[in-house]
């Protein structure tokens, strides 16, 4: 399960993605990297919680504080 998890992310990368956290927060941003916990850096990302997006630039969101993650269609 884990190479198709692994695949699936790889595939990914360069893309819009969507995560939804542990604290409630909605952030979307561009996939650049990623690691065996789930850690991941986003480009461009914005927090999309609120009714304004806010711009938060380059991030690295630590993969325990993830809950979901959406692959957004191009």
């Amino acid at each position: 399960m884990s190479y198709e998890i692994s695949t699936l992310m790889n595939n990914t990368k360069d893309k819009l993605v969507t995560l939804k956290l542990r604290n409630t927060k909605t952030i979307q941003g561009i996939l650049k990297e990623f690691d065996i916990h789930m850690n991941m850096t986003l480009e461009d990302a914005e927090d999309v919680s609120a009714e304004k997006p806010e711009k938060l630039g380059k991030i690295l969101i630590r993969g325990d504080n993830i809950l979901a993650i959406s692959m957004d269609k191009d």
